[in-house]
């Protein structure tokens, strides 16, 4: 269900955030989020895809409905107004999907996702669209068809900022030298791997404050139980090794979120307010 555009408060605006796959929303722009809605911005959630390809040690046959439940109390606790499920296949990534002839996300063609991605706009009047980075992060095919998919959405609707999703690859890379000597820790996303990953320091156009609204990240990160996996078969992922650290340790290291403005050149100290260039049209 959309809204009138015309009723908007003054001062307020509305923040349209699209993502792959439940739980990219909490770990990439969690407090974000959680910020624009407390400050009584509209949020808006677009996820791309279904998930069903996710690490999980339960049942994977059942996968796909546990993580639109987790989706939405994820969404829930960040304050989110309209939740939005395109249902594409999700692509997998040390997981396959199911190959049923069906295509897969990071397939399909990218005019036709920007399509429904526009119309989800258009009806909200967005004045903000957050994406992810070229390079999709880690390298996710579904999380690069995300960055394709919002670039030409954005477009088509003409909403005037976008802000891809990225992390500080120097921050990062630190972190996960750390992490990995972690006994029992696991996961996709290696040191070695983020080396060449995410968006170098210089790039980054914004650097969101959300230590304030990380107990709300916290909890839509712990809304996707299926994905931390602590004390499965696979040890503990990133997002469950979020969950176990302290909560004052975990308002420091993820108290703090990274964007690239599309089409802008980054500042000296970047912008803190993702709704600053709306403010200045």
């Amino acid at each position: 269900m959309s809204h009138d555009p015309q009723t908007r408060e003054h001062g307020t605006h509305v923040l349209v955030s699209l993502h792959a796959h439940p739980d990219d929303e909490a770990l990439l722009t969690g407090g974000t989020l959680a910020r624009a809605a407390a400050e009584g911005h509209r949020v808006v959630l677009v996820v791309a895809t279904d998930g069903a390809a996710g690490l999980a040690d339960g049942p994977t046959e059942t996968l796909a409905a546990r993580r639109v439940e987790e989706l939405h109390r994820s969404a829930r606790a960040l304050g989110v107004a309209r939740v939005v499920r395109l249902g594409h296949r999700d692509s997998g990534y040390l997981t396959a999907a199911a190959s049923d002839g069906e295509p897969v996300f990071s397939d399909l063609p990218v005019e036709v996702v920007a399509a429904e991605v526009a119309q989800v706009l258009l009806e909200e009047g967005a004045d903000v669209l957050t994406s992810y980075d070229a390079r999709g992060g880690y390298g996710h095919p579904d999380h690069v068809q995300v960055h394709r998919v919002g670039a030409l959405a954005a477009e088509l609707a003409g909403t005037p900022v976008v802000l891809e999703a990225t992390a500080d690859r120097t921050l990062l890379h630190r972190a996960m030298r750390v992490v990995s000597l972690l006994p029992g820790v696991v996961g996709e996303v290696t040191a070695e791997r983020v080396r060449g990953a995410f968006t170098a320091r210089a790039d980054i156009t914004h650097r969101v404050d959300v230590r304030a609204h990380a107990g709300a990240k916290r909890a839509a990160l712990a809304a996707h139980a299926s994905q931390s996996e602590t004390g499965g078969a696979r040890g503990v992922r990133g997002l469950g090794l979020l969950l176990l650290l302290p909560r004052p340790v975990f308002r420091v290291l993820a108290g703090r979120e990274w964007f690239v403005q599309r089409g802008a050149v980054p500042a000296r100290r970047p912008l803190g307010d993702v709704f600053a260039d709306v403010r200045e049209r």
